[in-house]
């Protein structure tokens, strides 16, 4: 029993140590790069070889100033902000209302849809790029704020989430509800909604990253400057010379903030969200 537990123990240990490890070696170039965004540019490479690397030495703000200075990167992240508000209030809805029907609702043809949403789950976003951009030029979207939300209101892999969740919402309470004169729409809303919140902050994140880290979409439909993403924005620091790394640090910086925020306020119901989607190992 004493060499069991001890074992049990010496287990436990080991798990959080790998993570740890394994926590720090993601965090590395985060912590280099929050570093050297304040340090002057003579000294971002110099320390790379010693502890100094991660200690900000010389500390600076002049980076950040430069960032502001070279770009509008305020309007960026402004214009990344409510591209995505809108694309996630208008994807939330209704791939929640879709995964809904799938996973409560008896109709002719259930198996056929739900067997083509996992299967197109499986391509690439790049294989579809050129007709999405001939349907988007087709209806007088190009370089409108339309071309970055329509395409993503529909997401395959959202919808499997918010129906593996739904899956597990007892049919009781929905039959208990129909019961009271609730019709399957106000259902949803009154009954299943209010305890959806683990899956709808892992599909609202998930969804966030996807959006904020955006490239290349953004770069093929948005031609007018002022309509410019944050990740559109910030490759002039890179292609407009001259080229400092200080501001590049900070910029890159910047954009990184609120990912990181976001996760760090739904980081409970993310992990709920994962256990309960059939997502985890």
């Amino acid at each position: 029993m004493i060499g069991r537990r001890k074992r049990q123990i010496i287990k436990t240990i080991s798990l959080y140590l790998v993570n740890t490890l394994l926590g720090l070696l993601f965090l590395i170039p985060l912590l280099w790069m929050i570093a050297s965004s304040f340090k002057p540019e003579q000294n971002i490479f110099r320390d790379m070889s010693s502890i100094s690397a991660f200690i900000p030495t010389d500390f600076t703000l002049d980076n950040y100033r430069q960032a502001f200075e070279r770009v509008p990167l305020l309007k960026y992240i402004a214009n990344s902000i409510i591209y995505i508000s809108i694309t996630l209030m208008m994807s939330l809805t209704f791939n929640s209302l879709c995964a809904y029907a799938l996973a409560k609702f008896k109709f002719r043809g259930k198996q056929f849809v739900l067997s083509l949403i996992i299967a197109l789950m499986v391509f690439p976003f790049e294989s579809i790029v050129v007709p999405l951009f001939i349907i988007i030029t087709k209806m007088n979207l190009l370089d409108t704020r339309w071309a970055l939300i329509l395409p993503f209101t529909a997401r395959c892999f959202s919808i499997f989430l918010f129906r593996q969740f739904f899956l597990d919402v007892p049919d009781e309470l929905l039959e208990a509800a129909a019961i009271d004169g609730s019709n399957r729409l106000h259902s949803f809303f009154a009954v299943v909604l209010p305890i959806s919140g683990p899956v709808f902050a892992t599909v609202f994140i998930l969804d966030f990253v996807m959006h904020w880290s955006d490239f290349i979409w953004p770069l093929i439909v948005l031609i007018e400057d002022s309509k410019r993403t944050v990740q559109i924005g910030i490759q002039a620091f890179f292609t407009d010379p001259p080229i400092y790394y200080g501001p590049i640090m900070a910029a890159l910086t910047i954009v990184v903030i609120p990912m990181i925020v976001l996760f760090l306020i739904f980081q409970k119901y993310y992990v709920q969200g994962i256990s309960t989607t059939g997502l985890k190992g």
